[in-house]
């Protein structure tokens, strides 16, 4: 397995740069025989040549989104969409881009994180013609 997957595969099961969701520890929404695994993270967390290769920028303030959706044990492809919203109401949208690895198929999309502050993220994913959508909560920061 490459190391940008096992990287992936880490910070989707639970190592989170950011902050817990304490809602849901799992970071996972079942649908029937659909798994969708997400985590957020500090995209300064990557490290330089594994960002370069995916086209992400590292930087303190912005963060990462990562989505993998499973049929089974099998990494399925998707449609994943989003958005991210502050306490505000002020909404940003998701730019998922697809990450395919031996063995895994990641959806990652940045967002801006410049101070601490709780955002309402919102994931819809379509795959095998049926339309799934979840939200969660965090509780953002900058990395150090």
């Amino acid at each position: 397995m490459s190391r940008l997957a096992i990287f992936l595969l880490t910070a989707c099961l639970g190592a989170n740069a950011m902050a817990a969701d304490a809602i849901d520890a799992n970071r996972k929404k079942d649908f029937g025989d659909i798994t969708v695994h997400y985590n957020t993270f500090t995209s300064s967390f990557l490290q330089p040549e594994t960002a370069q290769a995916v086209g992400v920028v590292r930087s303190k303030e912005k963060g990462l989104i990562n989505v993998t959706v499973i049929k089974g044990v099998t990494p399925v492809a998707a449609q994943v969409t989003g958005t991210i919203k502050d306490l505000g109401g002020k909404s940003e949208v998701l730019t998922f881009k697809q990450i395919n690895e031996k063995g895994g198929i990641n959806y990652l999309a940045p967002y801006s994180v410049t101070q601490r502050e709780y955002k309402t993220f919102t994931i819809n994913v379509e795959t095998g013609g049926k339309a799934h959508s979840f939200q969660f909560n965090q509780e953002l920061f900058p990395a150090e």
